[in-house]
């Protein structure tokens, strides 16, 4: 039974290069630690996916339309339906002084940005350096190891799922509220200096309105703790050693009565 657009559902996949078997990307540590592309910063969890959103890359995202929950299947993506065929327009001659005070530190390999682009630097001589714009995966077909899990029932299953996506591992700080369509959110004070909160709060509301239509009104509300006034909690008293038993006493013998003649 495929899925229809816009169903949310949470998938575990492992992408690699299929002729050098290189690792790009997984949502199992297990599998990221194999290929040894694992990032202690990450936290490994299955991904939440909006089918048919683009999501996830063109070709993988139309095959998994097709899937079911509980379904595993392994998909090999050719270029065109991957990261793109190489395109040689997208490879230019850059002059060294463009690149300022990394002029004398460039070297082949690194990833510089010319004109709010992201380009490879795949030669340098002669005073100018070859910056490749193409996506570094591009020309590669692609496998991908793919399980779907869940799909995400229940409005407040998806509301959750979609702060939680926006807010990363930092989510579950967040509470929130759902009745007859108006939806509250509560950000924590520990997530205020969050980087981009701004932003994030607009994702979260164009998410929450396109995938649960029922919701009419969202609104953000800030919670501030006054620590000092808070109970404090009693620390629990240590308990005194027991003293060691005393060994009993010997009994003093009484001594026999002296007779006389």
């Amino acid at each position: 039974m495929a899925f229809e657009k816009g169903t949310l559902i949470f998938a575990n996949y492992t992408s690699r290069v299929k002729d050098t078997g290189e690792g790009i990307e997984s949502t199992v540590e297990g599998e990221a630690k194999k290929l040894k592309i694992h990032d202690d910063s990450r936290k490994y969890e299955p991904r939440l996916v909006a089918v048919g959103e683009g999501w996830l890359i063109g070709g993988l995202d139309a095959e998994v339309a097709k899937m079911d929950v509980g379904d595993k299947k392994e998909i090999e993506l050719p270029p065109e339906k991957a990261f793109g065929v190489r395109d040689a327009t997208q490879v230019r001659m850059v002059p060294l002084r463009k690149f300022g005070e990394r002029e004398h530190e460039l070297a082949v390999g690194d990833s510089v940005e010319i004109d709010n682009r992201v380009g490879i630097v795949r030669f340098i001589g002669s005073g100018r350096a070859q910056v490749d714009f193409n996506h570094r995966l591009a020309g590669k077909s692609i496998f991908y190891d793919i399980e779907v899990l869940k799909k995400v029932e229940g409005n407040e299953d998806k509301v959750r799922a979609l702060i939680d996506r926006r807010l990363g591992g930092e989510g579950k700080k967040a509470s929130f509220e759902l009745t007859n369509g108006e939806l509250a959110v509560t950000i924590p004070d520990d997530l205020f200096l969050l980087e981009g909160l701004q932003i994030i709060k607009r994702g979260i509301s164009n998410d929450v309105f396109k995938f649960v239509p029922t919701v009419t009104t969202l609104t953000f509300s800030e919670r501030f703790v006054n620590e000092k006034a808070q109970p404090k909690k009693e620390e629990p008293k240590a308990e005194k050693p027991a003293k060691p038993a005393e060994p009993p006493k010997a009994r003093r013998k009484k001594a026999a009565p002296t007779q006389t003649a």
